[in-house]
């Protein structure tokens, strides 16, 4: 049933997105260049590698040494409307539709974190990743890295159909309301070093 909601809803969807997909990939194509797409490796189920895709939110700004400059300082104006209400994660139904991702489920991470896990961590692999999930609705990037595993795995443990569409529905309400969006003081949330944090 999960797969089949999966399969439909992500059709329906790109269907019923199309045109903000073309204008978001034009504005894109046009503030930042080529390619409009932002495609990087993640874990899937079971650790299996998968490309997943995005919209650009940042350049490819160097620093003098040839590195990439920081988040903060690469990402625009774009990019940021684009986060704030998520239709950067749009080109990802078509993970979904693929069966890489779900529409629920743990968020897929980097692929060097996978090595970092503690068994129960790992856990969070034992189903599909998903657009949004548990920890999303919980806090998101607002909330530490030992606080989103645990509720990665509280959704393994506890997943159903009708805790998919609970997770849904309040994902709209969060988007709509921008919260938990990111950590206060970063674009992005930082990253997971195996340690637990101190707070």
């Amino acid at each position: 049933m999960k797969r089949a909601l999966d399969v439909f809803t992500s059709l329906t969807l790109i269907i019923i997105f199309l045109p903000i997909l073309l204008i978001v990939a034009i504005m894109v194509r046009i503030a930042l260049g080529a390619p409009v797409l932002f495609k990087q490796q993640r874990p899937g189920l079971n650790g299996k590698p998968f490309y997943l895709y995005k919209f650009r939110t940042m350049t490819n700004a160097l620093d003098p040494n040839g590195q990439l400059l920081s988040d903060e300082q690469r990402i625009t104006a774009l990019g940021m409307f684009l986060r704030k209400y998520s239709l950067d994660e749009l080109p990802q139904l078509f993970n979904v539709l693929k069966g890489e991702m779900s529409l629920v489920g743990p968020r897929p991470l980097l692929m060097e974190y996978l090595a970092l896990y503690t068994e129960e961590q790992r856990l969070r692999h034992t189903v599909r990743p998903g657009i949004t999930g548990w920890a999303q609705i919980n806090g998101r990037n607002a909330i530490t890295w030992e606080e989103k595993f645990n509720l990665d795995i509280w959704y393994v443990n506890n997943q159903h159909f009708l805790l998919d569409l609970k997770i849904l529905v309040l994902t709209i309400v969060k988007v709509l309301k921008r919260e938990g969006i990111r950590s206060e003081d970063s674009v992005s949330m930082m990253k997971f070093t195996g340690k637990k944090e101190v707070l």
